[in-house]
């Protein structure tokens, strides 16, 4: 049986799939703004004196970088209204996405961290700066600027991942598909679409993740 390709059930849908695009970057851009606020607070609870608060993030960055994205979201739409927490799907996904990609940015920028040199912190000290602009200045910056390709390359998966929120209804690019595609059974030209329109999304991040590598990391010219 052959099979005709007709995508005029897509373009009819256009505007929905588009609307959905922004969605799917909402979520993307939420999820890993707050990704990187656990990232360096993570690592400085990390490196902290405190064992149980070191332990604490050991532990979270363990559980979560060794359970599926998937389950962690379940965990958080499903289990936790059980102790009377409930969230709408958006929340849930934004959080869902935070936390995993939080867990990652904890290891990648420790590993930027543990790589700067003692004697640049000794040179802080002996300048009779803070230990907060010791981090921030000497520390951090360095750090973020040597793992920012690593970093970047998290968040573009991370991006992709919101395609899993789909699992508890969250307005998203593959949930708005799903929805086309029962309606219209066009599967093909549907995935196919969305398959390009992730993959403009994509380049898009990756355009922008540039701009900001040049603008916060790259030295002046002189």
């Amino acid at each position: 049986m052959s099979y005709s390709l007709d995508f005029s059930a897509v373009v009819e849908r256009l505007p929905e799939l588009l609307l959905a695009c922004l969605s799917t970057i909402g979520l993307a851009i939420a999820g890993m703004s707050l990704a990187t606020i656990i990232g360096i607070l993570g690592v400085i609870a990390r490196r902290s004196t405190i064992r149980p608060l070191r332990a604490a993030v050991i532990a979270f960055v363990e559980v979560i970088r060794n359970t599926p994205f998937l389950v962690q979201i379940f965990f958080i739409f499903f289990a936790l209204p059980q102790f009377g927490i409930r969230l709408n799907p958006t929340v849930t996904a934004i959080i869902a996405l935070a936390l995993n990609g939080g867990a990652y940015a904890i290891e990648i920028i420790r590993g930027g961290v543990d790589a700067i040199p003692k004697g640049q912190v000794e040179a802080g000290l002996a300048l009779g700066l803070h230990k907060a602009q010791i981090f921030r200045f000497i520390v951090l910056k360095p750090a973020l600027r040597a793992v920012y390709p690593s970093l970047t390359s998290q968040f573009i998966m991370l991006t992709l991942t919101t395609s899993v929120c789909t699992s508890i209804a969250a307005y998203e690019l593959t949930s708005v598909a799903q929805k086309i595609e029962a309606d219209t059974f066009r599967s093909f030209e549907v995935y196919f679409s969305i398959t390009l329109l992730y993959l403009v999304i994509s380049s898009l991040m990756m355009g922008v993740f540039a701009i900001i590598n040049r603008l916060s990391f790259s030295y002046p010219v002189k």
